[in-house]
This record gives C-alpha cells, structure tokens and sequence, in this order.
C-alpha cells in the first residue's frame, strides 16, 4: 500500500464530503479513510446509514467517533461555567463542535500516519479556518486538500459529477441548511441570508408541541448540570439531552445570531438551543446568590474572551488553558437547585436553593434591616468610602477659585 496516497476525510455524509470521497478516489487516486465525529447530532440508526454510504461511495475504512461526553468534558462545561453567550446571544452550538471534530480527526490522521487531511468545507464561512487552524497545529506537514473550497464547486456541480459516477442519494436541495448537536442546532435559510427577515415556523427543526406550563428543577453540582427533576445522571450530557428532550416542546431557545465571522464579514443564522438556553440562564441565576460581585465581575471578562477566542477556532492557545482553570476554580460553590417555569416561547426563572446562598436571611434583609453592621457603621464606611472622590472635587473646586 503506498502510504503516500493514504489521505483521512471528515465525512457526514452530506453532498459536499460525498463528492469529496468519489473526487480523492477516482480523480487523485487517494486510498480515503472516512470517519465522522458525533457530537450529538446523529442517531444510531443515522449513523449505520452513513457507514454503509461511506463504504459505497468507495472509502477504504471508515471510522465512527462517539464524541458527545467528550465534547462536553472539553469544551461545553467552560460554556457553562462561563455562561457563554457569543453578543449575548448565541450558545455557539456549531462553532464549539467543529473544534471537537477537528481534533478527532487530526487524531485519527495521526494514528494512520496519513499524508493528508480533507474536510469538505467551502470558502466562505468560519469552518475552513477552525478546520486547517487545528490541522496545522496538531499534523503539522500533513497535506490539508479541501476539493469544495479549491475547485470552486457549486451545489449543482457537485450534484452532477456524482450523478455522473452513477452515487445513490438524494440530491433534492432543502430550503434550510440544519446542524445538530449537543450544544444546540443551527437553521440557516433564505432569510438568514439578509438583515432582515424571520425564519417561518416551519423552518425549526424542533416544533412546538407543549402548550401548557411545566416547572422543572435543575441541581447542579460545583457548576455542572448533576440532575433533572430529581432524575440523576452519570454524565452531565446525558442531563442536557434528557433537559432538552422536556424543553425543546416549548420553542424556547429560539433566535437569530448576527456575527463577525472569522474573515470578517457579517453573519446571520437562526439556531433553536432549549436546553442549552435554559442552562445558561439557570447556571447564572444560581451564580449570581453564591458567587462574590468580584467573582462575577471578572468571571464576565475572562468567559467573553475566552468564547470569542474558541469561537474563531483558538482552543489550542495555551491561554484557554488558564482561563478554564479559573472558570473551574470559581465554581467550587456553585451547588444547588434552580426552578424554572417552561412556557410557550419562553421561560422564567423562579428563584433558587442553596446551602451556599449568599442572600441568607441570617445577614439581614435587603432593604429592611441588616444584621452585620448597625447604622453608625454605615455612616462612617460612607464617608471612607467616598474620601478620595470628595479630595479629588475640593482640590479641583480650589484651582478654579484661584485668581492669577
């Protein structure tokens, strides 16, 4: 076997990475190693499908990578912790999962020792960057070919070369451009493509099917999501999944993200992220009775770096390192229950329990009486408190009445 033409693709399955296999088999003469990484978009069923047209299409050995609990043990719990929303908005469902693909596959090209690398990105989004970012960095010297991007390709091109090579599978374009995963799903439509516009209630993948309310009960453990209405899981994961098996019902986590791409151009795509949504906002209202205002203060700036950097593909920059050791650090308190009321295209917060409350009712009552200080205390920390403001205004108001 000439190990020259031994070359690992990231597959899905899709029309693009379809092409790919029949273009790096046929055309350049590679023998393709196909694998695909779950990260919680596929089903059993839908991933012994995707073998079975792997192997079709001609791949020499395909491999399938369950990933899910690793991607959360890597990524998704700094996301929590952080309560990471990309311009308060978007949970980064696709970008935090490319990461995690990425590096499975370049740990796969490693094992094989392969020459080169393929991945069916297109020249003209964020995924090319995270992709080859990652390759050059973990397979540095390992060819990164990527047929879409370097021919060109249009969808009807595509479609015709695999026609021609006489491919099985159903080339009707959909209307919407949909990936799952564990973190979330993106929807991308016509309507995504200008600054105006809504997708249609068709248009999510996730329909609405719950039209009453229903209170459920998070618990969470030192930040990680340990139980569901008192139904525990062995893996934070599984809790995620089993949240958004009850929420997804509702609609909520439903919205549209505007972005700064990578290559700085603008960006807008629906996504539909109820349990990761639900999570976040839960995961901070608890943070906000155990953790001190400094806590929080700083936690805030480090986890805005810290998903702008992993969303532009920068996971392996040893800084992310350091910043998930403090996000994990100031979590050593963040333990208890928070109740939430699921609604129709929304949800509340209904407060929290906690034995680490720092609203405990034994300090004093906000706005009525505090039982740590009495009221002469007060008076003399507000004047320290102000000193240096009051010096600042006498000696500024002293230069202004002087006369020269």
């Amino acid at each position: 076997m000439d190990q020259k033409k031994q070359i690992v693709l990231g597959f899905s399955g899709g029309l693009d990475t379809s092409y790919c296999v029949k273009y790096l088999t046929e055309d350049r003469g590679f023998d393709v190693h196909s694998i695909i990484v779950n990260t919680g978009g596929f089903s059993d069923e839908e991933l012994t499908q995707i073998e079975v047209h792997a192997y079709k299409l001609g791949v020499k050995t395909h491999t399938t990578v369950n990933a899910v609990e690793g991607y959360y043990d890597s990524i998704i719990k700094y996301l929590i912790f952080g309560n990471v929303l990309k311009n308060n908005t978007y949970p980064l469902s696709v970008s935090a999962e490319r990461l995690s693909q990425a590096l499975h596959i370049a740990a796969h090209a490693k094992k094989l020792n392969a020459t080169a690398v393929a991945h069916g990105s297109t020249g003209a989004g964020n995924d090319q960057v995270r992709f080859d970012m990652i390759f050059h960095i973990m397979i540095p010297g390992v060819e990164i070919i990527t047929p879409i991007r370097d021919l060109k390709l249009s969808r009807e091109e595509e479609i015709a070369y695999l026609k021609s090579k006489n491919v099985d599978m159903n080339f009707e374009k959909s209307m919407y451009s949909i990936n799952k995963g564990l973190w979330g799903t993106s929807v991308g439509g016509k309507e995504t493509l200008n600054s105006k516009g809504m997708l249609p209630e068709s248009a999510w993948p996730t329909q609405v099917t719950k039209h009453d309310t229903e209170e459920v009960k998070l618990s969470f453990e030192k930040g990680e999501l340990k139980a569901v209405n008192d139904t525990k899981f062995d893996h934070p994961a599984k809790a995620i999944q089993f949240l958004q098996e009850i929420a997804g019902g509702y609609g909520v986590g439903r919205d549209i993200h505007v972005g700064d791409t990578i290559i700085g151009i603008k960006g807008r795509v629906g996504f539909e992220a109820a349990a990761p949504m639900v999570i976040l906002k839960a995961h901070h209202a608890l943070e906000k009775h155990v953790l001190t205002k400094w806590q929080l203060n700083w936690k805030d700036q480090l986890a805005q770096f810290y998903g702008n950097w992993l969303h532009e593909g920068q996971i392996m920059d040893p800084v992310m390192r350091d910043i998930e050791a403090y996000l994990t650090n100031s979590q050593q308190q963040v333990t208890g229950e928070v109740f939430v009321q699921l609604m129709p295209y929304r949800f509340q917060i209904i407060g929290i329990e906690s034995s680490y409350d720092l609203m405990s009712a034994k300090f004093g009552k906000y706005g009525e009486m505090n039982t740590g200080f009495t009221g002469e205390d007060v008076r003399g920390f507000s004047k320290i408190f102000g000193n240096q403001t009051s010096i600042w205004n006498k000696v500024k108001e002293s230069n202004e009445n002087k006369s020269y």
